[in-house]
């Protein structure tokens, strides 16, 4: 039996009490970042007030406080969710208590269809995966309920060949049911029109649907309790599970996802417990309620010409503000469980995916009006924008701080390395909590290979993480800036597309080409540092050695060596590498399956 839920029928929004304890959260998470702030610019202002007001001073202070909010709310997201996992009995359940009882055996009765959307991608490797899924999912008996389409918008005549050929061993392996394969001949909206075009053409035949990107993975039980809390919970529009990364042969993608695992599981839980009904949709990975989703989540063409204006290029967060506009809740799974990505593996190839984002992001600016919005929407667009848009930030104080220092009295120097060690914890802090919070759950840093191998993981990825923002910093830097100058006048057409998935390695010529800014503008501030006042050199190089080094260490951590060496001394490791979940299981025998028939 399928059961469809009629919205006329749906129970009212959540109960008064529930809606007044979110706001006092609202209201204390607004005043703990506020105070945070404050405090931080007041001891900046009275360190660049001591020798009197410089150019470089102001700079210095401005600076400091656009850095500060990012790194503010980070911090006591970080540490609500560390005090919630380890400071109380229920703390998932306060933070998300939508999720009481959704690891039962009731039965599934709502049809799903499973998307994953395609653009000039491997389609055996994207397929491998969707294979995958829905063979676990047919071990458990409620296969039935989900129906996969392969949606496409591939515009090579080669890789669409492929992604047919692929489909149709597929079909053939399943006998032709519950198999749909679709190729739109133009990229209209990109992958958001793609999944409207899917809601228009099969939409009503489903309740729910779980769009997967390319590089997507997750396990039945996780897909199962999903489902069953979205049949509970008929008010939830859209459920965002947690998504991490999967095991990486490329060295680079090891470090990334293992720091950004640590750095997600706190934050994360802490930003549910205010968050609430408001939470963000990641664009995959995700069940999305189709009726709704189909009525109000319509994304508007930006007024101007591109990159800015046309299509939306992250349309997964305006979604989640258009789905709560429409009074249905927007809720994250906060906690670990089969839903898996993976990562670029290989700097360049990092710095090209933040490249889509930003300019993804700011384009918020544009609809920071939209009307009707709920405040937490307006908040989280704005969120999205200064993501991105206070990045160039540390690279102008890097720049003024060696004028600061050449003209700052004596005396001065304590207080400000207090001030520089109290933004690095700052920073720091959610993959910090991360890794204490691995170190505080009995069993879990075995799991990682062990206390010893686990501690030297989290050194190791501590200094990729300094190295790798301080090269992104600049690259972002760099684009802002080439926004800024077209803006209004037009200039390129940004678009997702096919992206490198695999361990591949990078020549010099093409890390010094791709890393020349970020090159010189460390050997810049070094200079000048050197120049102007050498003492500070030892206290900035942390925020400059990415610079310095972003070609050897693209190169290296490119190479598939070091990644299989990695590997083998289980450096980084991820507990799905001493323990694989059944779907990675079914990933291998997908991937030996489509071989064999090719």
């Amino acid at each position: 039996m399928t059961l469809r839920i009629d919205p006329a029928s749906i129970a009212p929004p959540p109960p008064e009490e529930q809606a007044r304890l979110l706001s006092r959260r609202r209201r204390l998470m607004l005043a703990l970042n506020l105070a945070t702030v404050f405090i931080i610019a007041t001891v900046a202002a009275s360190i660049a007030a001591s020798g009197g007001w410089t150019g470089a001073d102001i700079i210095l202070v401005l600076c400091v406080i656009a850095i500060t909010p990012w790194h503010a709310i980070g911090f006591w997201n970080a540490l609500v969710g560390l005090v919630l996992l380890h400071g109380t009995r229920d703390g998932v359940a306060r933070a998300a208590p939508f999720l009481s009882g959704s690891d039962s055996d009731a039965p599934v009765l709502v049809r799903t269809a499973l998307l994953m959307t395609l653009r000039n991608e491997d389609p055996e490797r994207a397929l491998s995966r969707l294979r995958a899924v829905k063979a676990e999912l047919d071990r458990t008996g409620f296969g039935g309920m989900f129906d996969c389409f392969v949606l496409s918008d591939t515009s090579r005549p080669d890789v669409a060949a492929a992604e047919e050929a692929a489909v149709a061993r597929w079909r053939a392996d399943m006998g032709g049911r519950g198999l749909f394969y679709r190729r739109r001949s133009e990229n209209t909206g990109f992958k958001a029109g793609n999944v409207r075009d899917f809601c228009e053409r099969w939409g009503a035949g489903y309740e729910l649907m779980l769009p997967l990107d390319a590089d997507s993975l997750m396990g039945a039980p996780a897909i199962l309790r999903m489902v069953r809390i979205m049949q509970a919970h008929p008010r939830i529009g859209i459920l965002q599970s947690l998504v991490v990364g999967l095991p990486s042969r490329s060295a680079f993608a090891r470090l990334f996802q293992f720091g950004m695992r640590a750095g997600m599981r706190c934050y994360t839980l802490g930003a549910t417990w205010w968050a609430g009904d408001c939470g963000p949709f990641w664009g995959h990975n995700a069940l999305v309620r189709i009726a709704p989703f189909r009525a109000h989540c319509t994304l508007p063409d930006l007024p101007g010409p591109p990159p800015l204006g046309g299509p939306i290029l992250s349309h997964d967060q305006v979604e989640a503000v258009l789905m709560r506009r429409a009074g249905y809740e927007v809720r994250v799974v906060p906690v670990e469980s089969e839903s898996y990505e993976e990562n670029p593996p290989a700097l360049p190839d990092f710095l090209a995916r933040d490249a889509r984002w930003c300019v993804g992001n700011m384009q918020y600016l544009k609809l920071l009006r939209l009307p009707g919005a709920h405040p937490m929407g307006r908040f989280q667009l704005a969120w999205a924008v200064l993501m991105f848009a206070t990045i160039p930030a540390l690279p102008l104080a890097l720049l003024a701080l060696p004028f600061a220092a050449y003209a700052a009295p004596e005396g001065v120097a304590g207080p400000a390395a207090a001030l520089y060690l109290g933004l690095m914890v700052l920073s720091l802090f959610p993959k910090l909590a991360g890794f204490l919070d691995v170190a505080l759950t009995p069993g879990m840093a075995a799991r990682y290979g062990g206390a010893g191998r686990f501690a030297l993981s989290a050194g190791i990825e501590l200094a990729f993480s300094f190295l790798l923002s301080a090269v992104s910093a600049v690259a972002t830097t760099v684009l802002l800036l080439r926004l800024a100058l077209h803006a209004g006048r037009g200039g390129r057409r940004w678009e997702w597309g096919g992206q490198a998935r695999d361990a591949h390695a990078l020549s010099w010529g093409r890390a010094a080409r791709d890393l020349a800014a970020p090159t010189l503008f460390a050997l810049l501030v070094a200079g000048l540092t050197l120049a102007l006042a050498p003492g500070l050199l030892v206290w900035i190089l942390p925020l400059i050695a990415g610079g310095l080094l972003a070609i050897p260490l693209a190169v290296v951590t490119a190479d598939p060596r070091l990644g299989r060496a990695l590997e083998r001394w289980r450096i980084c490791a991820l507990p799905e590498e001493q323990a694989p979940p059944a779907v990675l299981a079914a990933l291998t025998q997908g991937k030996e399956s489509l071989h064999r028939a090719a």
